[in-house]
């Protein structure tokens, strides 16, 4: 027999496995010998003094717990249909494995690194401030996420299954703990190797993986796909193209937009990252909690309509590091991230407004009105910095106050700040509810609104600007029959679990086209 029960600890007994099966067999009335226990969710209740544990267990009765059994089971596919998957982050790399499992080949094209050669690409730009327009941050072997923080927590839960992704990584090498954590999170530390192993299996049973290997042109004739242009100089016959680009790959939408590929202007976000320490939203989130010292770093969540319009917190790095992302070397970008540990002393979070198109200036009829409104302001702050990768800065009530702050203390951004009053960088759109909604933030975290949090501007990468439209029932572009538009690029999904979900969704959809799968 097997039930589900629910226990609330103190956090000293939430991973002690006695304990955990001691509390469940006096719940249950059963002895510990006729019992076995599996904690299926883990998460934490901070509402009020003492912080707890809230434990979902499954408790099998006189029965032993199921044996572990292989999530991910390949096949050779080396003389399989060929299918093109351009770009090699998780909607790319879980499209090829998706493939790889049900006897298609993937050959994936990326236009960045291999993830042990892009590091090379991210010290240059921390420390000499060089960005490289093709290995960067946002570009190379598993995408942004990769060095952009491994959180998993996604509500894309109804596109399809969160389980099947956090599964799989585990088969490649995550630990068990994402399945668990009501917000799992790996680490950007550990997501290389995860990657490589992922990479290496897709080559292993018969796939291709090409890096530095650039998208230039779609080869389509009567409005079907024939093939792809790499580099500007090789062409390659394809029937079915995934695009997973990356909502950076600003090329890709002026390439389908010169082409007269039907693209729409979305709304997206921009705003700033903000920095406390670590230590100050730890005491705020567990109310100075007797047990803060083995509770791992808090995190927090906000948002506020202000004016009509929504500021919130975005991609929450507790104990992380700011990043700079930008993708050309006349923009300054910021993003975070946190090692598995998160003990970095910051703590980080974007604060972002979402625009809506019809605020946005220039042409309502251009599609690409999003996209050059967050170029200029990448551009904008590049040039408030120094036109370096210094980012402009701020305290926060500095900046609320509308004042230049007269020095700015040491954060986590390496490359460095420049002292500037960022009302006069950022639209007025953007600036005026900031400063609003920091004041209201303050009141629901006593003790954040403080101008020892720093402001780094622009956090503008949050989504991507511009949509790329196709069919609900094939996942086809509307107007290209065998490109499929796909994740974050697209407009599709916002993180690693959802974009690695619409990749497996994509090959589904290839796959019934070829009768590997039924409906």
């Amino acid at each position: 027999m097997i039930t589900k029960i629910q226990l609330t600890v103190l956090p000293h007994l939430a991973f002690d496995e006695d304990a955990i099966l001691e509390l469940a067999a006096e719940q249950l009335a059963k002895k510990k010998t006729e019992i076995a226990v599996l904690v299926v969710k883990r998460s934490i209740d901070a509402r009020r003094k003492p912080v707890k544990y809230l434990l979902t267990l499954e408790v099998y009765i006189g029965e032993p717990l199921p044996k572990k059994s292989a999530y991910f089971i390949p096949q050779n596919v080396s003389k399989e249909k060929e299918i093109a998957i351009i770009g090699a982050g998780p909607a790319g790399l879980f499209a090829a494995l998706r493939a790889i499992e049900m006897g298609l080949k993937p050959i994936i094209f990326e236009r960045g690194k291999n993830v042990q050669e892009r590091r090379r690409d991210l010290a240059k730009i921390n420390k000499e401030q060089i960005v490289n327009p093709e290995s960067n941050y946002c570009f190379g072997e598993g995408g942004a996420g990769t060095y952009s923080d491994g959180k998993l927590y996604t509500r894309s839960k109804k596109r399809g299954s969160v389980e099947q992704v956090l599964n799989w990584l585990i088969e490649f090498g995550a630990e068990k703990e994402i399945s668990v954590d009501a917000h799992p999170h790996i680490g950007t530390n550990r997501l290389p190797k995860i990657i490589e192993k992922i990479r290496e299996t897709i080559i292993e049973y018969g796939g291709e993986v090409h890096f530095e290997s650039k998208l230039t042109d779609l080869i389509i004739e009567d409005n079907c796909i024939k093939g792809v242009e790499i580099n500007g100089t090789k062409t390659v016959h394809f029937d079915e193209v995934i695009l997973a680009t990356g909502h950076s790959a600003r090329d890709i939408f002026y390439l389908l937009n010169n082409k007269g590929i039907e693209l729409i202007a979305q709304p997206f976000a921009i705003g700033v990252r903000i920095e406390h320490s670590q230590e100050l939203i730890n005491a705020i989130q567990y109310h100075k909690d007797t047990n803060e010292d083995i509770l791992p770093p808090a995190s927090y969540a906000l948002v506020e309509q202000v004016d009509g319009m929504g500021v919130y917190s975005f991609c929450m790095c507790p104990g992380g590091i700011i990043a700079p992302c930008a993708t050309a070397q006349d923009e300054v970008v910021t993003n975070g991230w946190s090692p598995s540990k998160r003990n970095n002393p910051y703590s980080n979070s974007g604060i972002v407004v979402q625009i809506p198109v019809s605020d946005m200036p220039g042409d309502q009829e251009d599609p690409l009105i999003g996209l050059k409104y967050q170029q200029k302001i990448e551009r904008d702050c590049w040039v408030a910095g120094g036109k370096t990768q210094h980012v402009p800065a701020q305290r926060m009530i500095d900046f609320v106050e509308n004042k230049v702050s007269k020095d700015l203390p040491k954060t986590s951004y390496i490359p460095g700040l420049t002292s500037v009053n960022l009302n006069e960088v950022l639209p007025a759109i953007i600036a005026k509810r900031l400063q609003k909604a920091f004041v209201l933030f303050g009141k629901k975290m006593n003790g954040y609104y403080t101008n020892e949090a720093i402001l780094h501007a622009p956090e503008s990468r949050t989504s991507s600007p511009v949509q790329i439209p196709r069919d609900k029932i094939t996942m086809e572009h509307t107007q290209i029959k065998g490109l499929y538009p796909c994740a974050e690029g697209a407009g599709y999904a916002g993180g690693i679990v959802s974009a690695a979900i619409d990749g497996i969704n994509c090959m589904d959809k290839i796959l019934l086209r070829y009768g590997k799968i039924s409906h």
